[in-house]
């Protein structure tokens, strides 16, 4: 039921904007495999689907199912179905023959098709809702039909585009869990577009980051949440922290100290953001030995159970530049606005990625950063900088 899908060298420009819908896409699909294109609103992400289906045709380049070019291939014999963000269910049609319509199209009988139909609606777990009418369903069960539907015509490939995105959170799960019970059950080959870090996490063996119709990052999701190659990619996938610095040596020099980076980790000398995931801070008591650093809390957002609390570490001197550091508190966990805290830094937990242009043209190296003591950052006269007041220009904070 599945093919290896190539995308090759894809460029699309509608006019009226400043840059290309989609430019020089190259991305791999493995047969059976399931890849999220993730992305903000006008990256070309929904381009990437429709050159794929065929609804469009790229100005350049080419779409290849098992190494042979379907781009001359009408969207109908593709071997390709695609799951909207709107269910789209025949509306005079009842459920059972919503999913019949594909075999119909393939030519079966009437039988034979509501026959398979049912076969697929027990799949999405709805045979008990087969002759009731599309619109009777709820929001969930018309997007199972939906799915149910595609999955009828036998695609190759399945197309999913943001199908989740209108539903409520527990619907998403149990829509996430299908998805892997589809999974498990057909190995279908799927290409899930998505603006959610989460679903793609949930969902996917790899994802691609789109940014501005270019891919910039194209990895195992695990890979793009802890080796994210700019900022634009940690963005994306929810990370919180960047803290700007020096790179010297393999070490990386800012207001937390001077921590060594993983050995995978070997950016080129000088302006270098420090970037690590705000789930991989572990606050701790003050006078805990093994702290990178200490600072104050600023804010404490609560999140469920958890709580995402926001620190502000203060330089060495009065020059130096302060630091906001991102951290979960695990249940049960409390601290308080102005409280002091220690923060440990998983050691595998962090990269360097390169600054913002205008960042790295106007970054002056801090005046004096004490090295890593084991695990202790100190100021002046070996002790711990003491945590000032009033606030700082700082980034944008990360959507």
């Amino acid at each position: 039921m599945s093919a290896r899908l190539d995308l090759r060298d894809l460029s699309r420009d509608y006019g009226g904007s400043a840059a290309p819908a989609l430019s020089d896409l190259d991305l791999t699909v493995p047969a059976g495999s399931c890849v999220a294109v993730v992305g903000p609103s006008g990256s070309g992400k929904t381009t990437v689907l429709r050159l794929t289906s065929g609804l469009d045709r790229p100005d350049s380049g080419d779409v290849l199912l098992d190494g042979r070019s379907v781009l001359g291939v009408a969207p109908e014999e593709r071997g390709m179905a695609m799951v909207f963000q709107r269910p789209l269910l025949f509306p005079h049609r009842n459920v059972l023959d919503n999913v019949a319509f594909s075999a119909r199209v393939r030519g079966a009988s009437r039988r034979r098709a509501r026959a398979e139909a049912a076969d697929y609606l027990s799949l999405v777990h709805l045979s008990e809702l087969a002759g009731r009418q599309a619109w009777e369903l709820s929001g969930g069960q018309a997007q199972r039909v939906a799915l149910a539907r595609a999955l009828a015509a036998r695609p190759r490939v399945l197309l999913l585009d943001e199908p989740f995105s209108a539903l409520d959170a527990p619907l998403v799960e149990e829509m996430h869990d299908l998805v892997r019970q589809v999974r498990e059950a057909l190995s279908p080959t799927i290409v899930l577009v998505t603006h959610d870090h989460v679903e793609a996490t949930a969902l996917a063996d790899e994802a691609a980051v789109l940014s501005v119709g270019r891919l910039v990052q194209h990895d195992p999701v695990d890979r793009l949440y802890t080796r994210p190659a700019s900022l634009v990619v940690a963005r994306q996938m929810g990370g919180r922290n960047e803290i700007m610095g020096t790179v010297r040596g393999h070490h990386h020099d800012s207001v937390l100290g001077s921590l060594r980076l993983p050995v995978d980790v070997r950016p080129p000398p000088g302006p270098g953001v420090l970037v690590f995931r705000h789930e991989a801070v572990q606050v701790t008591d003050p006078d805990d030995r093994t702290a990178d650093a200490v600072g104050a809390v600023r804010e404490v957002r609560p999140s469920g159970p958890r709580r995402l609390v926001i620190i502000e570490v203060p330089g060495a001197s009065a020059v130096e530049a302060r630091a906001v550091v991102y951290a979960e508190t695990a249940p049960g966990h409390r601290v308080g606005v102005g409280e002091r805290v220690g923060l440990h830094l998983s050691p595998h937990a962090f990269t360097v990625v390169p600054p913002e242009p205008s960042a790295a043209s106007t970054y002056a190296e801090p005046t004096s950063i004490p090295a890593r003591d084991g695990g202790r950052r100190r100021g002046a006269g070996g002790q711990r900088p003491a945590v000032s007041s009033g606030h700082h220009r700082e980034g944008k904070e990360p959507a």
